[in-house]
């Protein structure tokens, strides 16, 4: 397979159908991430529910992560084949397919017995829909990052799946509201009885809604101009990048790790975190939990519109060094005041917006031919391996050391700057829009 660039568009400004993409795109997006990450808001309620009732409470609590991390590691397999068809047949097939397999599995969450109706049954329907929503999701990432960066002028690319991530990041907020207006509404009695489901239907109408908005959305020029010049991969993607791009994918697996460290420990391992380890009342919990999802939400648009005016390396490296920072702060002077808690949980959560221009290098890495192909191999194992085990490892680690949270995030945030200096890979030899190859 050779590459070489063959279409390079005139610049342009961002117009109002760009404008439209990234809206609908990211709202989409939002709530597809919402009935993906729902779930851990709920972990605790789950545990109790669909576990032994004299099943220890930390075995208990290892075993819902277990389920919640067969999501991740049901990405790889759903993120590969969604992706495969996604350079084959065209982005925004695979775009709205995704999202479709995601409301699905999450409708039937709500439906679920328990553990005192079904037995056994109960846990294992729930890693099943579980996996269902893992190879989802897996496909929806990475082919969203995609989506919007194929639409805009590269110069605008880090706008782009800034904006992108910043949606996905509100479908966590949605998540994270949701769950505080369920605790706050309801009697933990009545949560334990029939409250929990609420989220999980809702999910399933927010997925559904979603599939709608897409119809909305049109291909990506770049992928209509391969298709035009019948430059489409016509055999396996995966065998060719790893092959010819694996700097690319070494360093996409890294920066992934980066990423999910962000998300999975400060904003959805957390609120758990926050009330088993300290007890912190639900609502307290998730409330400052919100607070630091707004500042992510923001910090992902600021830092995705940095890496396009001083590059990847300024960006990724000075805000992994502010989340090391923070992160510490935020850790090391737990328990705190309601009023502390919130305030340095938001500071964090807005370095943890970081990972807004993460996907600035991620979708870079790679020829257009390959792209949807390498980004979701490459984010999706990483995310299946670092991701989907980080709840169960911090789990144990947490019986031994109460600021193990604050490490593991310190540790990759120097991995983050690490990464920063590294020079994506391919950018040398050609530009950020289409690369013809031949397979």
């Amino acid at each position: 397979m050779t590459a070489e660039t063959q279409f390079e568009p005139a610049p342009r400004g961002l117009n109002r159908n760009d404008y439209k993409t990234l809206s609908l795109a990211a709202l989409g997006g939002a709530l597809e991430f919402y009935d993906f990450v729902v779930f851990v808001f709920f972990a605790a309620v789950l545990g109790a529910l669909f576990f032994p009732p004299e099943m220890p409470d930390w075995m208990r609590q290892l075993q819902t992560f277990g389920i919640f991390a067969a999501g991740y590691l049901a990405r790889p397999l759903g993120g590969i084949i969604i992706a495969h068809f996604g350079d084959l047949l065209g982005r925004k097939r695979m775009f709205t397919l995704s999202i479709f397999m995601m409301a699905l599995p999450t409708l039937a969450m709500g439906l679920l017995p328990t553990y005192a109706t079904a037995g056994i049954a109960a846990p294992l329907l729930l890693l099943l829909f579980r996996v269902l929503q893992g190879a989802a999701i897996g496909g929806e990432v990475p082919g969203a990052w995609v989506f919007v960066s194929e639409h805009v002028p590269g110069r605008h690319t880090g706008l782009a799946v800034g904006t992108l991530t910043a949606g996905l990041t509100a479908g966590i907020l949605l998540g994270s509201l949701i769950a505080t207006v369920i605790n706050s509404s309801f009697s933990q009695t009545e949560v334990h009885d029939w409250a929990w489901r609420i989220p999980f239907l809702l999910g399933g109408i927010f997925g559904l809604f979603a599939v709608y908005l897409r119809r909305f959305l049109e291909e990506t020029p770049v992928f209509r101009e391969m298709q035009a010049r019948k430059a489409l991969a016509d055999g396996l993607p995966l065998k060719f990048i790893l092959k010819r791009h694996l700097p690319a994918v070494v360093l996409s697996m890294l920066l992934t790790w980066v990423l999910s460290a962000a998300i999975v420990v400060v904003i959805l391992f957390t609120p758990t975190y926050l009330q088993k380890q300290f007890a912190v009342a639900p609502a307290l919990a998730l409330q400052a939990n919100s607070v630091a999802i707004v500042m992510l939400t923001i910090g992902c648009v600021l830092f995705g519109m940095a890496a396009d005016r001083f590059g990847s390396k300024l960006t990724l490296g000075l805000g992994s060094l502010g989340l090391l920072a923070t992160s510490y702060l935020f850790y090391g002077h737990l328990p705190t005041s309601p009023s502390q808690l919130v305030a340095s949980y938001a500071l964090t959560g807005f370095f943890v917006g970081t990972v807004g221009a993460i996907p600035y290098v991620l979708v870079r890495a790679y020829p257009a031919v390959v792209r949807f192909s390498g980004l979701s191999f490459s984010y999706n194992v990483a995310y299946a391996i670092f991701g989907g085990l980080t709840p169960v490892m911090l789990t144990l680690w947490l019986k031994t050391d109460a600021l193990a949270p604050a490490h593991y995030v310190a540790a990759l945030s120097v991995l983050g700057m690490v990464c920063a200096l590294v020079p994506i890979p391919g950018t040398r030899r050609r530009s950020d829009t289409l690369a013809r190859a031949t397979v």
